[in-house]
């Protein structure tokens, strides 16, 4: 497992150096979560111990939820001051994540239809 963990840890390190290098405006361990996709389909196999090491993590991603409800109890008082922005935000934002999904999936959808007719 510590094998896996330190695998883990290089590609988000990987990832962190890209984005420092290039100036991306991507998280680091998202470029780092690329690579090792990348990785992993030119090796074309996906190792035991990542496996096993990557579902222990996905089995307790709950307790990632921690800092953020404590973040709630911390500043209750500013997010009840602040609802209404807050609220609108949450809204608008999902509604736009929505919307670039569907055209995403849309224009991907008429691409692989021309590509298989083409």
């Amino acid at each position: 497992m510590i094998g896996a963990l330190t695998l883990l840890l290089a590609f988000q390190l990987a990832g962190e150096i890209v984005v420092r290098w290039s100036g991306t405006p991507v998280p680091g361990p998202v470029i780092g979560m690329l690579l090792l996709f990348l990785a992993l389909r030119w090796y074309k196999v996906l190792p035991d111990s990542l496996r096993i090491t990557a579902e222990t993590l996905l089995s307790h991603l709950s307790l990632l939820f921690i800092p953020a409800g404590v973040g709630i109890m911390r500043y209750g008082a500013l997010l009840a001051e602040e609802w209404l922005a807050i609220t609108i935000t949450l809204i608008l934002s999902t509604l736009i994540t929505v919307a670039v999904t569907a055209l995403v999936m849309e224009a991907l959808i008429h691409w692989r239809a021309s590509s298989r007719n083409g």
